[in-house]
Formats: C-alpha cells, structure tokens, sequence
C-alpha cells in the first residue's frame, strides 16, 4: 500500500524522530566510557560498511557527481553535530541536552523550508510553534537551565544538525543508500583521523560498550533513511520539525533505565510534543 504524501511525511518524520532518539540514548551511554569521537568514529565506520552493502544489495542506481558531494558535506556537517551532541550527553542529564540542541537543529531548516516554499497552512504553523515550545519545555529540568559548557556543545551541535537536514535535502536523485555512503565516507575519514590524531582508542573494554555504539550507529542510520524519505513526501519544514521530536523518545530511554527523574514540566512538554504532532498532521485541505 502506498502512503499519501501528505501521511508519508508525517509517518517517516515520526520513524525517524523514533529512531533517532533511541540512537541518541545509546550514544550517550556510550561517550561516558568512551570519547565522544570515538564512539561516532566507530559507529559510522560501521554505518558506512552497511550502508555500503545495502546499495549492492538493492542495487540502486548511482546518483550524479553532485549528489555524492551533497552527502559528503552532510556527513561533515553531521558528524561535527553528533560529536558535540554525544559530548553534551556525557557530561550530564540526557534530559536537558537533547532538548537543546533539538530546537536549534529544528529552526534552521524550519526557516530555510518557509523561505524556499512559503507559510504552511495557519493550522499546521502553530503546530510548528507548539513544538518548538515542547521542546523548551522538555529541556528544562530540575528548576535549572543547561550550564556554559553543555550550551556551547548544544550549540554546535545544534548547527551541525540542522546543516546535515539542509545539505542532505539538496539530494536530487530519488537514491537513499549511496548519499549516505558519501556522507558515511566522509565522516567516517575525518573522525579517524582526528582519533589518530588524539591517540584514541576506538576499541571498546566490552560486549555491553560495543552494544551500544553498534545500535547508536545503525539507529542513526535509520533515522536518517526515515528523513530522508520524509523531506522527499512532503515539505522541509515539516519533516524537520516532527523528525526533530526525538528527544522525547531519548527522555523516556533515559526515565525508563537511567532513573532520571521527569518533571512536571517535562511532562507538560512531551504532552505538547503530542498536541504538535497532531496539529501537524490535520489535513490542510
């Protein structure tokens, strides 16, 4: 059965938002035994040997020249992202990182889909307004707002998100696999590098440490599949916002496993991401 692209974008916006904030979990479980460069060094060095073997395997056709350079510099744009994001992850509570850099990744593609296809319908702009304010709402915990040090990471990592949904946008073939092969390729060079660099070692002490890099990795990797299927249904700005709700999902991980403890006010937040998510998906015609 083929989704409506109306409903295609919501349901990939939401998969991707799913996944994305699982892999988020994972990874920053993973950068408190590990370096944040590191860890996604690791994880998209096996991304790309995936995703690698997904496109021989489903044997989709190659994509121009320009295509490949748009995800190569969405793979640097990204991997900038993950690393400040995962490092933010580290140093404190999940609950107030991941918010944070959510909302900055969300504006800068949610202002470059407005300017590039005009104000989407009233209903579906307060939508957009609702989320964003849910995603505040979520990042605030325990009375107190994220320190110097995670909001300059949030910062970055904010920037290199929402560069990575701008660039990969630009795609123009309908290929999903080898644009993130370039963009997998990419990071994957520069991150080691770096690691070589700083002398790091990317072998994990454990089973359980190499687990949750390998599901950071390959979680990631789905989201963005997701996304990318998103933006090409419908709107940018649509599919960034919906696929920018993952931090709800990495809030419930970490009050499920870690203990950390959900506000009321990041309770009202995740009910606001819902509201948002609703209104977004009312018909607009």
């Amino acid at each position: 059965m083929t989704l409506a692209p109306e409903i295609a974008v919501i349901v990939f916006g939401l998969l991707a938002s799913m996944s994305w904030g699982t892999a988020d979990f994972n990874g920053g479980l993973a950068s408190r035994r590990l370096p944040a460069v590191a860890v996604v060094a690791l994880a998209h060095l096996l991304g790309l040997l995936l995703l690698f073997g997904l496109a021989i395997v489903t044997q989709e056709t190659v994509p121009s020249y320009m295509d490949f350079v748009w995800g190569a510099l969405a793979g640097l744009a990204g991997a900038v992202g993950l690393v400040s994001f995962y490092q933010a992850l580290s140093y404190g509570r999940m609950g107030i990182a991941a918010p944070l850099v959510a909302v900055l990744a969300t504006s800068i593609p949610l202002i470059v889909g407005i300017l590039s296809a005009g104000l989407p319908p009233p209903v579906q702009l307060f939508g957009f307004g609702i989320g964003l304010i849910s995603l505040v709402l979520v990042s605030y915990s325990d009375g107190r707002l994220p320190d110097q040090r995670t909001l300059l990471l949030a910062l970055s990592g904010g920037i290199g998100f929402g560069a990575f949904l701008i660039l990969i946008h630009k795609v123009e073939s309908q290929a999903v696999f080898w644009p993130l092969v370039a963009a997998r390729a990419a990071s994957s060079l520069i991150l080691l590098l770096i690691a070589r660099f700083m002398r790091l070692n990317l072998r994990p002490s454990d089973g359980r440490h190499l687990f949750t890099v390998i599901m950071a990795g390959l979680l990631d990797i789905v989201g963005n599949i997701f996304f990318m299927l998103a933006s090409r249904a419908g709107r940018l700005d649509i599919a960034a916002v919906l696929s920018s709700l993952y931090p709800a999902m990495t809030v419930f991980l970490a009050w499920v496993f870690l203990k950390e403890r959900l506000t009321r006010v990041q309770i009202v937040g995740i009910v606001a991401a819902l509201v948002a998510i609703a209104l977004i998906s009312l018909p607009t015609s």
